[in-house]
């Protein structure tokens, strides 16, 4: 069968329909990442779009369902340039196209993602339109796609109820924006008590249960949207707790102290960014997912310094806090796909816990 995407600016690609047949509008963003594709289909922080893979060949080694970065797939559409039909890996458990199937994403294949690629990263992201039905006039529907907004995912994907994942070390509050499954497994891993809770939790609750620290975590959508939240972050940027920040929660934590935030034009999406550690100079390969980035000319320098910057393109990727117990990143340590090169600050999280313990 074939489908269609088509741009909110009238360009239309062609290709083969996978998995859902339904019709969906999206923000359409592209992913560098050779591997990793379960984990991108699972990452909370794609709710509200549909990801375009750069590498050609998607597929390859089947769906291993212990790899899931949530218990269910957020993004909502999935474009490829070759989808392997036979994957061949002994932990593989399903298909790609079965998986995208019975979770009612669509997607398409056979696109040529190359072009697609280019085209978002010289006009910017875009909204699109996945469909198998061919319109007669675009016209019809341009305004619907350009009308698209994620609206508040942040709601949509983060947890019910607060759950316990025990360990015997510090005691870790997890305020669950979209977070990967790697965050709380990376702390839980070093000896941490986990304690995830759902992303409109009340400081005043979360202060109550005397955490040793608190995480940020990742998530989907504009920072800005999140005003109850930046509230709530306002009170537990009062204490001394210990708080490491990932992704969104970064962009939160920036602006809950008086920073601003702005879209940049394509996002950081993929597994090979690279970012300089400015206390250091040493560069680290990161694995990255957002739209979003702090304004560094907004920065109060008595409230907060980079720690790092993009050094593709200059962007804030990191915060030191003046006086805090609190260190954000624009990346995602916890790498999930990897790569693993900046798992250490999740180290340098339990080293502050562990001084502000034995002061």
């Amino acid at each position: 069968m074939k489908a269609f995407l088509i741009l909110e600016d009238g360009t239309v690609f062609s290709g083969t329909a996978i998995g859902s047949p339904r019709e969906i509008i999206s923000e359409i963003v592209f992913n560098t990442s050779m591997t990793g594709y379960l984990e991108v289909l699972t990452d909370p922080s794609y709710a509200g779009q549909a990801v375009v893979m750069t590498y050609p060949l998607i597929g390859n080694y089947g769906i291993c369902h212990e790899d899931m970065e949530s218990d269910r797939p957020w993004a909502d559409g999935f474009l490829v340039r070759e989808l392997s039909r036979m994957p061949s890996n002994f932990r593989s458990r399903d298909t790609i196209q079965h998986f995208l199937l019975e979770h009612d994403i669509p997607g398409i294949a056979g696109i040529d993602t190359r072009a697609l690629t280019k085209l978002l990263r010289e006009r910017g992201t875009m909204n699109g339109m996945i469909t198998t039905r061919e319109y007669s006039s675009l016209e019809e529907i341009l305004p619907k796609i350009r009308e698209y907004t994620p609206g508040n995912v942040v709601e949509r994907v983060t947890c019910r109820e607060k759950h316990v994942l025990m360990g015997d070390g510090f005691r870790v509050a997890l305020m669950d924006f979209g977070a990967k499954r790697n965050i709380a497994r990376s702390l839980n891993q070093r000896g941490c008590q986990v304690t995830v809770y759902p992303a409109y939790t009340k400081a005043e609750e979360i202060l109550a249960d005397e955490p040793d620290g608190i995480m940020l975590s990742n998530g989907p959508g504009d920072p800005k949207e999140c005003t109850e939240i930046i509230t709530e972050l306002k009170k537990l940027y009062r204490t001394d707790i210990p708080t490491f920040a990932i992704c969104l929660g970064h962009q939160l934590m920036a602006l809950a102290t008086g920073a601003d935030t702005y879209k940049l034009k394509y996002g950081h999406r993929g597994g090979n960014h690279p970012v300089k550690d400015l206390e250091t100079g040493r560069v680290y390969i990161s694995s990255q997912n957002h739209g979003y980035v702090v304004d560094e000319t907004s920065l109060d320098e008595s409230v907060a310094r980079p720690a790092f910057v993009n050094v593709n393109d200059g962007t804030n990727e990191g915060l030191s806090y003046v006086g805090k117990n609190l260190f954000t990143v624009q990346f995602h340590p916890e790498a999930c796909p990897g790569p693993r090169d900046s798992a250490y600050l999740f180290d340098r999280f339990l080293k502050m816990m562990e001084v502000r313990k034995h002061a």
